[in-house]
């Protein structure tokens, strides 16, 4: 794959969204939405500002990375959307890149974060997260990393679950734990986050809880080198379980 390549990566599976493009390895810029939920009207215009800053054009594009779920249904359908629009009318190349992984790549590395989970609110009660060990730190559960690992292909964390749907209690009895607290960060925890409180849990500072294009684009880009291309024709957003809608039809 040429450094060269001309990528745009997209964000929108959380309340605020961001747009990046990059250079091959290299990230030119980040714009994030002005304000949260803004998605649907924002995503466009942003891409344009941004092709237009680098004097580039949408049929320059050669790639483009998305943030592929667990998350907001509507968030997720955007980043389809626009994915598979821009590739039949100019055939990119398209990477789907794990959301919690995205918001695990956040996390600073303290020396004092052995453990990390990301995660977000899937509503009545529940949440999506997937939990992570330092690499190369000695592993103090019952747990071992899971062959999903490669779907985190940054340097610090490797998995220990794939991507979970479970209430908090559920987590803190898996994960909690005094002598080897899990660090947690995501935007699940912006209205949820007494529920995560325990001798257990620590939580990482907000600024690290949402996730970032910039991270779509890091581990999009080690995706593509490895060759893990999204079928267009097959793409379609990661929900864990159906939308909440789509599950009162069916139980009609």
């Amino acid at each position: 794959m040429s450094n060269n390549a001309l990528i745009l990566a997209l964000e929108t599976s959380s309340r605020v969204g961001s747009v990046a493009l990059a250079l091959g390895s290299e990230l030119l810029a980040q714009t994030t939405f002005t304000a949260p939920m803004r998605h649907s009207c924002e995503a466009f215009p942003a891409i344009k500002a941004l092709l237009n800053r680098f004097d580039r054009s949408p049929a320059q594009i050669n790639h483009v990375y998305i943030s592929i779920g667990p998350g907001s249904f509507t968030g997720l359908r955007i980043a389809t959307t626009v994915a598979k629009v821009m590739h039949l009318t100019n055939p990119v190349r398209i990477v789907a890149v794990d959301t919690l992984d995205v918001i695990a790549a956040n996390a600073p590395t303290t020396p004092s974060a052995g453990r990390i989970a990301a995660i977000l609110d899937a509503k009545r009660n529940q949440f999506y997260t997937a939990a992570y060990q330092r690499k190369g730190r000695q592993d103090t559960t019952s747990l071992k990393p899971t062959p999903q690992d490669c779907h985190a292909p940054y340097t610090t964390w490797q998995r220990l679950i794939p991507d979970s749907l479970m209430s908090a209690s559920e987590f803190l009895s898996r994960f909690a734990d005094s002598a080897n607290p899990i660090y947690l960060l995501g935007d699940g925890l912006l209205y949820h986050k007494d529920k995560f409180q325990s001798p257990g849990s620590r939580f990482l500072d907000q600024r690290y809880w949402s996730p970032q294009a910039a991270n779509v684009h890091a581990i999009g880009y080690q995706l593509a080198l490895n060759g893990e291309f999204a079928d267009p024709a097959k793409l379609i957003p990661t929900y864990i379980r159906r939308p909440e809608a789509e599950e009162k039809w069916r139980q009609r």
